[in-house]
């Protein structure tokens, strides 16, 4: 069985923010680490290898240092690593991520393909079902647990107050939620082979299917119209009321004025 596991490296949003003159995120700029979700769906594809042999490629997009968490996630235990990186890919919205992803992966044999719900910089859950639109395989999102049953993955998926079990037969795509497990630690005989791993570098002329048009900045039809980091806010209408009474009283007035009640 071949899992092909997407990670991405994102800001450590507790060290700041920082954009380049378009709008989009200086990432050089930032300390980054693999994102929650990402790494809930590499725990469940170790998982899997662990109880069947499953072979697990991370696969990432990004700058030449997503390297690092490509070698995060060999010195958990997967076994190879590809970093998609090339200036023409830069400023990529979902849909040209996408693209981008889904023209690496069709030159990789793959039985299930796991991704995160969504990356913390961006919130969009959008990416992991888009790629496997361009593949044209099933999707099951928000994934709680997963269970393979010889050629199908049984899922528990997360939906509002209760949960749903789907059944997907194989090739399919899997989003995961950072509830999904407790990942594992890297081990010290991990990261040594991490060091001496050897990634994969694919760039553009190694994406298959792809057109040029949905590539990129260029190719990204989401438009930013302003960026910033935190949203400074007033301190606020302080009131002091008499008595609990005239708190309440206050209160439900402020509610009914908005039509909350």
């Amino acid at each position: 069985m071949k899992i092909v596991v997407c990670i991405k490296q994102v800001p450590d949003t507790k060290g700041g923010v920082k954009f380049n003159p378009d709008g989009t995120l200086d990432r050089g700029a930032m300390l980054a680490i693999m994102n929650p979700d990402d790494k809930a769906g590499l725990e469940a594809a170790l998982r899997i290898k662990d109880a069947t042999g499953a072979e697990v490629t991370v696969l990432t997009m990004g700058l030449p240092k997503a390297a690092d968490v490509l070698r995060e996630a060999i010195a958990m235990g997967a076994d190879k690593g590809i970093l998609v990186t090339d200036r023409v890919l830069g400023g990529a919205d979902t849909w040209a991520t996408s693209t981008t992803i889904a023209g690496a992966i069709r030159n990789i044999d793959y039985d299930l393909i796991i991704t995160g719900r969504q990356a913390i910089d961006g919130d969009t859950a959008q990416v992991g079902p888009q790629i496997a639109e361009h593949l044209g395989i099933p999707v099951i999102s928000y994934a709680e647990d997963i269970k393979i049953d010889g050629d199908k993955v049984v899922v528990k998926r997360q939906y509002d107050d209760r949960y749903h079990m789907v059944e997907a037969k194989m090739p399919c795509l899997i989003t995961a939620l950072a509830e999904l497990n407790d990942p594992r630690y890297m081990t010290p005989g991990g990261i040594f082979d991490a060091c001496a791993a050897e990634i994969t570098t694919w760039g553009r002329a190694d994406l298959k299917d792809v057109d040029d048009a949905n590539l990129g900045l260029k190719g990204s039809p989401t438009k930013i119209a302003k960026a910033s980091d935190k949203v400074r806010k007033g301190a606020g209408e302080k009131v002091v009321p008499d008595s609990p009474e005239d708190a309440v009283e206050y209160i439900v007035s402020k509610l009914s004025e908005k039509h909350v009640i």
